[in-house]
């Protein structure tokens, strides 16, 4: 039992609180302790505790921690004391802080077709503030969609959010379906996520009578419907050409985003980082990404024409010696990847690898890709990395080299929150 208090003159020392105070031992504070603010020196000198009164306690008691520099942590055997005024303060500021934060997270519910299905729960797992949420999908008899939205009263008043693929003409119809019902449902904000913009990406406008097929898309995502929080915004990673941004309509929001800081976060983790040189195949990829990698050696190939045939040659940059990353937005055939390859080979890069934000890739032309074999840049790829945009892909070439895969989800969670 601690013994009873009582007050001392401010000039004396007991040896009951001298001997407390010479005790200091590291210790986590168990259930029976109390906190004090640290004393000044002169109140060490005089043995007391001050909080505008001065008063010294003369109890039975060991000070078991002075590790944190604000308070000290004291043990008594029957009772404890209450903390005085700042610490409840410092306390109070601190839940109020964690308060606020919780308040300003915005709540996102989900809903993903089901080729994003893996893509939308890591987007869920970055973030607390992110509810998946699932469509029924099903076809009637004569092949058309037959879709329902469970708990559609749920989502009332919520921000919301749909994670499309377009990966084929025959997925966009039913897509569009959900992706223009939803901001219908009375929520207060409709975001499309949209990783890869998929058409317009071999088209030329060059003769009369030639379709843009990706101004229509871009019109048509222009008119879904407005959300109680007004126009719906779509977000899109390195749309392929840059003129689409502007197909878009003023009643929807283009959000453009981009795979290279993923692709900068990886070259930091290799083991020769510094020995890294960018390649762009042609003009327009130096066009679109040489700013986000200035800090990089650079080294630009160009197609000329020999004859009947366009080849690939360096135009400026020098890739001796170097592990030299091709650089570009997409891949279908891969052809013009892998010439771009063979001539950086053959001018003296010691590895070669390569980047593109959308692993296309039809009719598995993704096989062409060889690895290099532990350093031989004439015969394959240090590594390949593609982002998760085109998610067919990444089921297809998942844990096979050169390949890697680095998920956008943290930049679409983070994307969500805006």
């Amino acid at each position: 039992m601690a013994a009873a208090t009582r007050p001392l003159p401010t000039s004396r020392t007991t040896p009951a609180c001298s001997h407390a105070l010479k005790s200091l031992k590291p210790s986590s504070p168990p259930a029976s302790s109390f906190s004090l603010p640290l004393p000044s020196k002169s109140s060490l000198s005089n043995g007391f505790f001050s909080n505008q009164k001065r008063l010294v306690v003369q109890v039975r008691s060991e000070i078991k921690s002075f590790e944190n520099s604000q308070n000290w942590t004291i043990e008594t055997d029957s009772f404890r004391f209450v903390p005085n005024s700042s610490s409840h303060s410092s306390s109070s500021l601190s839940m109020a802080a964690s308060t606020s934060a919780a308040k300003t997270s915005k709540k996102v519910c989900l809903f993903y077709c089901a080729e994003t299905k893996a893509l939308a729960e890591r987007v869920a797992s970055e973030s607390d503030s992110i509810e998946l949420r699932s469509i029924t999908w099903r076809k009637f008899d004569d092949g058309f969609p037959n879709i329902f939205i469970p708990n559609a009263h749920g989502i009332r008043g919520q921000h919301v959010a749909f994670l499309a693929s377009f990966s084929s003409p025959g997925v966009i119809f039913e897509q569009l379906s959900v992706i223009y019902a939803l901001p219908k449902l009375f929520i207060s904000s409709f975001t499309l996520v949209l990783p890869f913009f998929p058409t317009g990406t071999s088209e030329r406008m060059e003769d009369e009578g030639d379709v843009a097929t990706a101004f229509t898309l871009a019109r048509t995502l222009s008119n879904i419907p407005i959300s109680r929080g007004g126009p719906t915004s779509i977000v899109t990673f390195d749309i392929h050409a840059l003129q689409e941004r502007f197909y878009f309509g003023d009643n929807i929001l283009p959000c453009f985003e981009s795979g290279i800081p993923l692709l900068k976060n990886r070259l930091q983790e290799l083991p020769d980082s510094h020995n890294i040189s960018i390649a762009f195949p042609d003009d327009g990829a130096w066009k679109r990404f040489h700013k986000q990698l200035q800090h990089f050696p650079t080294i630009v190939c160009a197609k000329v024409r020999e004859g009947d045939q366009r080849i690939v040659r360096i135009k400026e940059g020098d890739p001796s010696g170097r592990h030299v990353v091709i650089v570009d937005d997409l891949v279908q055939s891969g052809g013009t990847l892998i010439e771009c390859q063979k001539v950086l080979a053959a001018h003296g890069a010691a590895k070669i690898s390569a980047y593109v934000t959308h692993g296309i890739f039809p009719n598995r032309s993704w096989e062409r890709f060889e690895h290099d074999n532990q350093g031989h840049p004439e015969n394959g790829l240090t590594y390949f990395w593609i982002t998760d945009s085109c998610p067919l892909t990444v089921q297809q070439v998942m844990f096979k080299a050169p390949f890697e895969v680095l998920s956008l989800a943290g930049s679409i969670a983070a994307t969500l929150q805006i």
